[in-house]
Order: C-alpha cells, then structure tokens, then sequence
C-alpha cells in the first residue's frame, strides 16, 4: 500500500484558498481511496503509483478548471515493500514509540 501525503492549492488567487482546497478534497474523497484531511495537508493510501497520480491529476484539474493562474503541490510518498502499511499502521508505530 502506498501512504502519501498531499497539499494542493492555487498559489495566484490571494491569501484565502479554502473553496479550492475543499474542491480538491471532494475529489479525492468522491475517489474512494481511504484519506484522511487535516489542517495542512490530506493523507491518502492507494494501492499503486497509477491511482495516486490519477487522483493527483484530477484534483489538480478541478482547481485549474477554477481558472486560477498557478498551482502549488507539495507530494510525499511512503511506499512499503517490506510489509502492508496503512495509516492507521503508521498511527499505532508512533503509538508503541
């Protein structure tokens, strides 16, 4: 399972972006995959790097279809082959710490 952390926002339409944000996180949630928002960013699991992007590209779409002049992603990428991550994993290691 791939554990990714995104941040996507429009960088030219002032110092409130939150109707963007929003229509990014519709996106990602309308995509099925487990996620998880928070203050700063969204967490996603996905099964591959295809359905990540997919959801990447379509949440990125909905912001430009917004008409905005520029677009911010910040993308962290935690892909285990050792064993099954998931976010609640990764919770309960921090946990047990």
């Amino acid at each position: 399972m791939i554990i990714a952390s995104l941040a996507i926002f429009p960088t030219s339409e002032g110092v409130s972006v939150a109707m963007y944000v929003r229509e990014a996180i519709n996106v990602i949630e309308r995509s099925g995959l487990k996620s998880v928002t928070g203050g700063m960013n969204t967490t996603i699991e996905a099964p591959d790097l295809g359905t990540l992007f997919k959801v990447i590209e379509k949440a990125h779409k909905a912001i430009a279809d917004m008409d905005v002049s520029r677009i911010h992603i910040d993308l962290n990428v935690d892909h285990r082959l050792d064993t099954d991550a998931s976010i609640e994993s990764k919770l309960k290691a921090i946990d047990k710490a």
